[in-house]
């Protein structure tokens, strides 16, 4: 038996050490290098799912570090076979640096499976774990597109197309001399939805590529000041009201080597976008847009003479259309294809035949489809993601092309994403939420049985974090409702009054506040509710996903809509007993580097600290494609222009303002941060300046550490100012 005089000694050493463990964990403050991408220690405290899976057909299979498994009986018990090792694939290949990385695996069972290298990229046969091809990068080449049988590689290196055969033959499909024309690339400015310049046929035997002429387009001078004589590297930017480039559309045989190019006609100033093959490889679909962007045609051409076989619907709208889904024909159907408009306000999906009429629109509401996701074995119903009940939310449904039934499979709050089965029975569901830092299901659509598969664990588990809630507040027009969130310090106080940190973006195509991990906060948020700062953020209207009236409230106007409603987060924030409203800052990048300003110079007595990055000034100076569809040309809107330019306004700057620009961004061009600090000078006001260089329009690696330090400590040098 313990005496008691030991007993007490045991229990004060035992609370004692009790105590310094939950100080230690009070004191726990996550550093910028846990919290950023880039960071040395970020990977540790990332939410992580070590496991990948996907489907061979209707085989679910999972990969984990070197070795492929199958999951024999995904529904039930899900005993794992092993199928083959990444290490077996490279001793197969027998060449130097060349690492097996990743392997992805066919839609349909029996089909070759695709994997890569850090150098290269070749294909296998899953079942006989059997190299069939591999291609190495040629030097100096980008954009490699691998062709569905595998026995072609496309690429571009300068300005050309080539193809790589699997016996090692090179050929150039194009050979332009004049650096001012591009083929296979990206075009338009990745704009409508356009992420490559390179399509492959189904059966492999064909690719439509796209080439572009820049001759016409200004030669924007971004200098690489790394050189030991900084060198021109110039861009070719199309600014608003300027001239454009022109597209036009090739089309290679493999088998005869012939290229023909798409009879797609005039105006040359046209976007062409959505490229499609039907199924067949015989048509190639395209959507024509105008340059003033409201107006959009759907055109079939023949793909073995380029010739317009027929226009099969138009699609109008006073403020601007914009395609952004190609065609995508019904599963065993050579005759009916699905198209996504947001032709009744909001993002839908409508089902035509080959020769563009009509036949029903499978779902509509005052929600969005989000993405498709893809057909059943019988093509009878299309599964997709959609905001289904709630915008914040993403559901995955599917409806039936016969009936129109809409079936949601998932129903816990979240955002949900899926990869489908062959035969359309089974979903992996890879989703997160607020409270979840993610989880991967396996839904049966049948029996609507739900199977774990994996879960990610909490990385700040075991540690006070900084809270985050959500709500809803009105718009400026007293009817709309907009979502926030705030970020509270973990030892929140509500008898004490905090900073306030506003994190701001607000523009077209984006969600800051959704039903994700934390709710969408990012970890300079979590850093500076660690400092003692409350963290807001809201989605004004002019953001994505509520609607084609919701976004569209800012059409020529940009900076007015989304300045009012912004203030109304602000007007909220300054009735909290809470907040002190004499200690507020505010900080966003790119369209929120331009709202960040916009806000300082029209509520010059709200703000105390402003931190704009990348920040648009002046949309005239911002490129065609996306300028002209939100403002019209200075020439259609200049007054729109001259209200939105926050040169007008820097006269009314009475905040710290920094001004942070990598000094070769593309994207938005440090003319603009020039062209303000001349307009401050002139107008006797005072912003700050910090250039990054050989960046483009954001940092990243240890220099977005470095980044997120110099904004946390502009914040702290002036806000108590």
């Amino acid at each position: 038996m313990i005496p008691y005089r030991s007993f007490l000694i045991t229990l004060l050493i035992a609370s004692s050490t009790f105590i310094t463990m939950l100080v230690a964990q009070e004191k726990k403050i996550f550093s910028l290098e846990e919290l950023i991408p880039g960071g040395k220690e970020y990977a540790r405290f990332a939410p992580h799912i070590p496991a990948s899976y996907q489907w061979y057909g209707n085989r679910l299979m999972v990969t984990q570090n070197d070795s492929v498994w199958e999951l024999v009986s995904p529904a039930g018990r899900c005993k794992k076979k092993r199928w083959l090792t990444f290490s077996n694939l490279t001793a197969e290949l027998a060449l130097e640096k060349q690492k097996v990385s990743r392997i992805s695996f066919p839609n349909e069972e029996g089909g070759v499976a695709i994997f890569t290298t850090g150098n290269g990229i070749g294909t296998c046969d899953p079942k006989r774990k059997k190299v069939l091809s591999f291609f190495s990068y040629p030097e100096e080449s980008a954009n490699h597109t691998l062709s569905p049988s595998g026995h072609h590689l496309a690429y571009t290196r300068a300005n050309n197309l080539f193809l790589l055969d699997s016996e090692g033959r090179e050929q150039a499909v194009t050979n332009e001399r004049d650096r001012g024309i591009v083929s296979g690339q990206s075009v338009h400015r990745n704009e409508f939805g356009i992420m490559g310049g390179i399509f492959w046929s189904p059966n492999g035997s064909r690719i439509a590529f796209y080439r572009m002429d820049e001759r016409m387009v200004s030669n924007y001078p971004l200098v690489d000041a790394s050189a030991r004589v900084a060198e021109p590297n110039p861009e070719r930017y199309p600014m608003a009201g300027m001239a454009s480039h022109e597209v036009t559309i090739g089309i290679h045989d493999t088998v005869n080597g012939r290229t023909i190019w798409l009879a797609t006609g005039e105006p040359a100033a046209q976007y062409l976008t959505n490229i499609a093959w039907g199924p067949d490889g015989k048509s190639l679909y395209v959507a024509h847009l105008n340059r003033g962007q409201d107006t959009m045609q759907l055109v079939r051409y023949n793909s073995e003479t380029g010739k317009k076989e027929l226009t099969l619907f138009r699609e109008t709208h006073p403020k601007y259309v914009e395609p952004e889904n190609p065609v995508l024909f019904v599963k065993g159907d050579n005759n009916r294809f699905i198209w996504q408009s947001e032709r009744n306000g909001y993002n839908h999906l409508y089902l035509y035949d080959s020769e563009g009429t009509l036949l029903k629109q499978l779902t509509d509401g005052s929600w969005e489809v989000t993405e498709v996701i893809g057909f059943d074995e019988a093509g009878e119903n299309l599964f997709f993601l959609s905001t289904l009940p709630s915008p914040i939310d993403r559901h995955i449904c599917s409806v039936n092309l016969r009936n129109g039934r809409i079936t949601q499979h998932t129903t816990l709050p979240g955002m949900h994403s899926a990869f489908l089965s062959a035969s359309g029975r089974y979903l992996i569901d890879r989703y997160t939420s607020a409270n979840n830092p993610g989880r991967i299901d396996l839904i049966d659509t049948q029996t609507r049985r739900i199977t774990q598969l994996a879960a990610a664990n909490d990385p700040y588990s075991g540690h006070p974090m900084p809270s985050v809630k959500i709500g809803i507040l009105k718009a400026a027009d007293g009817v709309t409702d907009l979502w926030y969130r705030m970020v509270k310090p973990a030892d929140f106080d509500p008898a004490k009054r905090y900073p306030v940190a506003v994190y701001v973006y607000g523009g077209p195509h984006s969600q800051m506040v959704n039903n994700r991990w934390r709710y969408g906060s990012g970890g300079w948020e979590t850093h500076m509710a660690q400092k003692g700062y409350i963290v807001f953020v809201m989605d004004n209207r002019g953001t994505a996903y509520r609607g084609l009236s919701f976004e569209q409230a800012t059409h020529r106007q940009l900076g007015t809509i989304e300045a009012e409603d912004q203030m109304k987060g602000v007007e909220y924030l300054r009735s909290l007993p809470f907040v002190d409203s004499g200690r507020m800052g505010i900080h966003g990048w790119s369209y929120g580097g331009f709202m960040t300003i916009n806000m300082l110079l029209r509520y010059p007595d709200i703000f105390k600290v402003g931190v704009a990055g990348g920040p648009v000034v002046d949309w005239k100076y911002y490129e065609v494609m996306y300028g002209e569809r939100y403002m019209d040309t200075p020439q259609e809107n200049p007054d729109g222009y001259a209200q939105s330019s926050l040169l007008n306004r820097a006269n009314h700057l009475e905040s710290r303002l920094l001004m942070i620009h990598g000094d070769e961004d593309p994207t938005v061009v440090m003319q603009h941060t020039l062209q303000f600090l001349k307009a401050s000078i002139k107008a006797g006001t005072h912003p700050d300046l910090f250039i990054y260089p050989g960046h483009g329009h954001n940092m990243m690696g240890p220099d977005r550490v470095h980044l997120h330090e110099h904004i946390t400590r502009y914040f702290e040098d002036f806000i108590d100012r």
